[in-house]
C-alpha cells in the first residue's frame, strides 16, 4: 500500500469524525477548552490551549477533506518523481500547521502553526528546482514575513492584557486602545497571509508549486489562513478598521478580476480568481457578517480545489504546457475533466443551485440591504461580472475551437486515479452549498429586495459572459483583441505594476543603490582618505625615518657643523 493510499485513509476518517463532531457542536451550542499545563514555575503556568467549536470542526473536516483528495490525486500526478515520500510529507506538515492554527485560541501557538505554513510552504513552492521557482519561493517567504513581524508585535501589545488567549478580551475590550493597535496588527498579518493589496504579486508567483500543492495551498488552507484569523477577531473590529478592510478587499477583488481576464497562464488566471474570492470574503466580512464570509470560504474550498486538479489534469495530459492559447477543442479528448472544469467554473461564476450560488448570492443581497456608497455597489457587481467574463474566456480558449497544440501527442482522460480524486469532489460541488447554509444559519435569511436588484447578479453574470466571448474571440488566423491595447493589457494582467514594485522595487534599487555606494565610497573616497591614505602616510614617514637611519653619520656631522655655526653667528 502506498503512502498516499495510508494518509488518504488516515484523513478522510478523521475530516469524516470532525464533520460529525461539528454537527453535534452546533446543535448542542457547545464550545470546549482543552487545556494542557506544559509547564508549572513558581505561579506561572505555561499552558496549551485548543479551541474546539463547530466553526474550527467544521473547517478542519473541510481541510482533512480536500488534503485526502489531493494527496489521492498526487499518487498519480507526482508519478515518476523520485522524492513522491518527501513530497508527501511536506503536504502533511502543511495540513498538520493549518490544525494547529484553526485550534488555536492563543497568539503564540496561532504563531507556531501560521510560520509552519509559511515555512512548509517555502519549501513546497521550491520543490521543482529551479530559477523561476526560486525566485518565487523567496517572495513568497519574504512578503509572508511581514504579517508574521505584524503577528510578533500584536503579541507584544497582548501583554497588556497578562494573557495571549485573544478570544477571551474580544468583545469586552472593543474600543480599547490596545486592542485596536492589536486588532491592526492582526489585519496586517491577514492582508499578507491572503495576498490582499498591495501584497498580492506572491499568489500568482507561487503557481510555481506542482499543482495538487496549488489545489490545497488556494481552497483550504495557506491563503485562507488570513481570512479565518480575521473572522475570529472580528469582534473587536472598530469601524474605522471595518471600512478599511472593505476598501482594501473590494481593490483587492477588481484588480485580480481585471488581471485573469488577460492572463494567459492557465494556473495563474485560477490563482488570481482565488484573489478575487478573498477579496469578496474580506469585503463581507468588513460589513459585520462573520458567518456569510466563513460560509463563502468554505464553498469555496471545494470548488477552487476541484478546478486546479482539472488542470493538473489538463497540464499533465498537454507535457507541462499551461498556456491556454495552445489549447483548444480539449472537450474531444477529455470529456468528464471538461464537465468538471466547467461545472467548477459555473459554480465559481455563481448560476444557481451549485453550491457557489448559496454564499455568493447571499453576499451580494446582504450587501445590497445595507447602508453603503455607490463605488461599493458598483465595485462589488463589476467584480461578479468579471468572474464570469474569465471563466467564459478560459473554457473558450481551453475546451471549444480548435486544438491547438501538438498533433502528435495523446490527450485523454485516462488518468484513472487522478479522475477518481476529481469524483471525489463534484459531488460536494454541487450539493454542499445548500447543505451548509441549511447548516451554518440557524434561521433562513430573509431579504426582501425590488425586482431590479434581485435580478441585478443575474445580470451581470449574462453581461460578464458576453463581454468574456467577445473578448477571447481568438484564431491562429487574426490577432487576439488584448493585443491591439498592448500597453494597457500589460498593465492590467500585471496587476497593477505590483509584481514589479514588490521584486524590482524592493530589490533593484536598493542593489543597485548598494552598488553606486560600494563604488563611489568603499572603493572611492573612503578609501583614498581612509586606509589607503593612512598607508601613504605611515609609508611616507618611514621612508623619511630609514632615509635618516641610512645616513645616521652625515645627518650628525652636519647637525654638528649647524649648530656650531649657529653659536658663532649669535
Amino acid at each position: 500500500m502506498s503512502i498516499c493510499l495510508i494518509y488518504f485513509f488516515f484523513m478522510m476518517f478523521f475530516s469524516l469524525t470532525f464533520f460529525l463532531m461539528s454537527l453535534n457542536f452546533l446543535i448542542l451550542d457547545l464550545t470546549w477548552f482543552l487545556e494542557f499545563n506544559l509547564l508549572m514555575l513558581n505561579s506561572s503556568s505555561i499552558v496549551m490551549t485548543f479551541l474546539f467549536d463547530w466553526m474550527s470542526l467544521l473547517f478542519m473536516s473541510f481541510v482533512l477533506f480536500i488534503s485526502s483528495v489531493v494527496i489521492f490525486y498526487s499518487d498519480e500526478y507526482m508519478e515518476g518523481d523520485m522524492s513522491i515520500n518527501r513530497f508527501i510529507m511536506l503536504v502533511v506538515m502543511f495540513v498538520v500547521s493549518m490544525m494547529l492554527l484553526i485550534l488555536s485560541p492563543n497568539l503564540i501557538s496561532i504563531l507556531l502553526g501560521w510560520d509552519g505554513l509559511g515555512l512548509v510552504s517555502y519549501c513546497l513552492v521550491i520543490y521543482y528546482q529551479n530559477i523561476k521557482s526560486y525566485n518565487a519561493g523567496m517572495l513568497t517567504a519574504l512578503s509572508n514575513r511581514i504579517g508574521d513581524v505584524a503577528l510578533l508585535m500584536a503579541i507584544a501589545w497582548m501583554l497588556n492584557y497578562g494573557s495571549w488567549n485573544y478570544i477571551f478580551f474580544l468583545e469586552e475590550l472593543k474600543g480599547d486602545l490596545y486592542m485596536e493597535i492589536i486588532s491592526y496588527m492582526v489585519l496586517l498579518a491577514a492582508m499578507t497571509k491572503s495576498a490582499q493589496i498591495p501584497f498580492s504579486s506572491w499568489l500568482p508567483a507561487a503557481m510555481a508549486a506542482p499543482t495538487p500543492v496549488s489545489s490545497l495551498v488556494h481552497s483550504s488552507t495557506l491563503v485562507t489562513a488570513g481570512v479565518y484569523l480575521l473572522i475570529r477577531f472580528n469582534f473587536a473590529f472598530s469601524s474605522t478598521l471595518s471600512y478599511f478592510l472593505l476598501f482594501i478587499g473590494t481593490m483587492t477583488m477588481f484588480m485580480s478580476g481585471l488581471g485573469a481576464s488577460f492572463e494567459f497562464d492557465l494556473k495563474k488566471i485560477i490563482a488570481l480568481s482565488t484573489l478575487s474570492q478573498l477579496g469578496l470574503m474580506m469585503s463581507i466580512l468588513a460589513l459585520g457578517s462573520y458567518k456569510l464570509a466563513f460560509f463563502h470560504l468554505l464553498t469555496h474550498a471545494l470548488f477552487k480545489a476541484l478546478l486546479f486538479m482539472c488542470a493538473g489534469n489538463v497540464i499533465h495530459n498537454l507535457l507541462n504546457c499551461q498556456d491556454i492559447r495552445f489549447m483548444g477543442g480539449l472537450v474531444n479528448f477529455m470529456p468528464l475533466t471538461c464537465v468538471y472544469f466547467n461545472i467548477s467554473s459555473l459554480s465559481l461564476c455563481g448560476l444557481p443551485f451549485l453550491s457557489g450560488f448559496y454564499s455568493k448570492d447571499l453576499i451580494l443581497e446582504v450587501m445590497s440591504m445595507g447602508y453603503l456608497n455607490f463605488y461599493i455597489y458598483l465595485i462589488f457587481y463589476i467584480s461578479i461580472g468579471l468572474t464570469v467574463c474569465y471563466s467564459i474566456r478560459l473554457v473558450y480558449y481551453s475546451w471549444v475551437g480548435s486544438f491547438n497544440f501538438l498533433s502528435f501527442s495523446s490527450v485523454s482522460d485516462s488518468g484513472l486515479v487522478m479522475l477518481k480524486g476529481m469524483t471525489g469532489l463534484i459531488f460536494l460541488v454541487v450539493f454542499m452549498g445548500s447543505c451548509l447554509g441549511w447548516i451554518i444559519f440557524s434561521f433562513p435569511y430573509v431579504i426582501i429586495l425590488p425586482f431590479s436588484l434581485k435580478v441585478m447578479a443575474l445580470l451581470f453574470i449574462m453581461l460578464g459572459s458576453w463581454i468574456g466571448y467577445e473578448v477571447s474571440k481568438f484564431g491562429i488566423s487574426y490577432k487576439n483583441l488584448s493585443l491591439n491595447n498592448y500597453f494597457i493589457s500589460w498593465f492590467l494582467s500585471g496587476m497593477w505594476n505590483m509584481p514589479v514594485l514588490s521584486t524590482f522595487g524592493i530589490n533593484y534599487y536598493p542593489v543597485m543603490g548598494g552598488s553606486v555606494l560600494y563604488k563611489s565610497l568603499d572603493q572611492g573616497w573612503t578609501e583614498y582618505l581612509g586606509s589607503q591614505k593612512i598607508s601613504f602616510l605611515l609609508s611616507e614617514g618611514s621612508k623619511v625615518s630609514q632615509a635618516y637611519m641610512m645616513n645616521s653619520i652625515k645627518f650628525f656631522f652636519i647637525l654638528m657643523v649647524v649648530w656650531i655655526l649657529l653659536i658663532f653667528v649669535f
